[in-house]
């Protein structure tokens, strides 16, 4: 019987760092008086995920806030965000070297965004028979599901959801690689992403599903005979003739970009220096069971 190969863990750094932020008091600080809330909890996070899925491998990701293509693509994109809080980028400019002490590796993705190095170290792993699992609470990251690769959504206080490719089928209704299609159509409020007027969830997702991707039915809509032979709503039809070029644009954006990456190495959880990092960070709890876990 072939042996499951242990799973690359690809980490969705900015939303890990975000949910710790604002889940854990400010009043978890360092000698400093610094708050490490959001180190604290992100490691949590990363430290069960590393107890449960044993990853061959941890791969911390970053990027810009928004790419600038997307902006460029469409101005809206990201725009309503509010700037990062003070206290959360202090921890932000020390995530690289305070995780590297556990043995965990990290990239940028320069002008793109995490998620599009997450999408890169899926292809990656995919195409060398390997696995991944894309830490993140982005929805946009279920465009990279399939037998290989899952999404391992936080779940409250609970353990974090491993979703695969039926996981996005009962989510959505629509097949994996049908995600940015579907938030081309619906849009995206956390991104900005406004979609088709007047088509929304359901709606997008029925289109889908009928018709295969955006092209087919930007083609269909171009038809006449696709209202009178009621193939689309008269009004679905005319929004996807009118907003046909804007459409393209809000899939080019959802859709991830490839980086030109090296396939991660095999890295084990490096527990004792990860005790020193967190006893540094005035993290004793965490210290202490980071020591255990490297005495056995």
């Amino acid at each position: 019987m072939p042996v499951t190969p242990a799973p690359l863990l690809a980490v969705d750094t900015p939303s890990l760092l975000y949910r710790a932020f604002f889940a854990l008091p400010d009043s978890i600080t360092d000698s400093e008086d610094r708050p490490v809330n959001a180190l604290l909890g992100t490691a949590n996070l990363l430290l069960q995920a590393v107890s449960t899925h044993r990853p061959r491998a941890v791969v911390l990701c970053f990027g810009a806030e928004a790419a600038t293509y997307r902006t460029d693509l469409f101005a809206g994109y990201h725009a309503d965000r509010p700037p990062m809080p003070e206290d959360l980028r202090h921890q932000w400019n020390q995530a690289r070297d305070f995780f590297a002490a556990f043995g965990w590796s990290h990239l940028d993705a320069g002008e793109l965004e995490a998620d599009d190095l997450l999408g890169t170290l899926a292809t990656l792993e995919r195409e060398a028979g390997g696995r991944a699992l894309l830490f993140t609470g982005d929805r946009d990251m279920y465009q990279c599901v399939d037998e290989q690769v899952q999404v391992l959504w936080p779940a409250g206080k609970g353990a974090p959801e491993v979703i695969d490719a039926d996981g996005v089928r009962d989510r959505y209704g629509i097949e994996p690689a049908q995600v940015p299609a579907f938030i081309a159509l619906r849009g995206d409020p956390s991104d900005g992403i406004p979609g088709a007027k007047g088509i929304g969830e359901k709606g997008g997702a029925q289109l889908l599903r009928d018709h295969g991707d955006l092209e087919a039915l930007i083609a269909l809509a171009a038809d006449p005979a696709a209202v009178t032979r009621k193939l689309l709503r008269p009004k679905v039809a005319e929004t996807l003739r009118t907003q046909a070029d804007e459409l393209r644009a809000f899939l080019d954006m959802a859709t991830l970009h490839h980086l030109n990456v090296e396939r991660p190495a095999d890295a084990p959880t490096a527990y004792a220096a990860a005790a020193q990092a967190a006893r540094g960070k005035g993290m004793r709890r965490l210290a202490e069971r980071l020591e255990s876990a490297a005495q056995g």
